[in-house]
């Protein structure tokens, strides 16, 4: 990476461990972009009932798992050979980290994609487009947490922090609607089923793009946020009954 798209500036005597430092943060942007598109893909490969596009995601998943071994190895590399404390070693281990949660961030975009091939198999559920909004919220939140990872901004990470709430209560409201439309129809109880499945993957997106956004603040702070994030997430009691 040139120091045009350097993420962080050289800052060191040793030139190489910069260099080193930047690879690292290199893969980890490519895992961002690639991860974004992922969200974007499955949900669209859901509510637009394209099964082609569902398995491009599923195929596209392997390169997320290649950068998240590679950006593994760069860690290793660094802790190993640079021995890095204080600061440096927040960075290297902020980076392995936020590399973690892009891995499963990806694993649950083609998990979303392999449902929606089964919904393809059965009658359209009409609220299969309601998945849309959560899917632009959970794109929205990864997509402003990498900017905030890029620009080492701690603002901008608690502000996608504090969006996890709204995601919680959007997939509150879509599990509550599942449950009904399954108690008056019946037959639609599976496709219903695989909704909720899919609903639940991309709240956890959002729930990983949370981690990474406390990730930062502790890179940038030097410790944990004291204050627990709020949660909205009341599907555990949630209960709908018949009429």
């Amino acid at each position: 990476m040139d120091e045009k798209t350097s993420i962080v500036p050289t800052r060191h005597i040793v030139t190489a461990y910069d260099e080193q430092l930047n690879k690292l943060h290199g893969f980890i942007k490519d895992m961002g972009l690639l991860a974004g598109e992922q969200i974007i893909d499955a949900v669209a490969a859901m509510t637009g009932r394209d099964s082609e596009l569902a398995a491009r995601v599923m195929e596209r998943d392997r390169r997320l798992d290649e950068l998240e071994r590679a950006a593994e190895a760069q860690t290793v590399r660094l802790l190993a050979l640079r021995q890095p404390v204080a600061n440096d070693l927040r960075v290297v281990v902020a980076g392995l980290r936020i590399a973690n949660n892009l891995e499963r961030i990806g694993d649950f975009a083609s998990n979303v994609a392999k449902r929606s091939l089964t919904l393809d198999t059965l009658p359209e559920v009409s609220l299969a487009r309601s998945m849309a909004p959560i899917g632009r919220a959970v794109s929205e939140m990864l997509a402003n947490v990498m900017q905030a990872y890029e620009d080492d901004d701690l603002q901008a990470a608690l502000s996608v922090r504090d969006r996890d709430e709204e995601v919680d209560r959007a997939y509150t409201a879509l599990f509550r609607e599942l449950l009904t439309y399954m108690m008056e129809s019946p037959q639609r109880i599976t496709a219903c089923t695989h909704l909720l499945f899919a609903a639940k993957n991309l709240e956890r997106i959002g729930d990983h793009a949370t981690n990474i956004a406390e990730t930062i603040c502790f890179r940038i702070q030097g410790e944990a946020l004291a204050v627990e994030r709020l949660k909205g997430d009341d599907t555990s009691t949630v209960t709908v009954m018949p009429g």
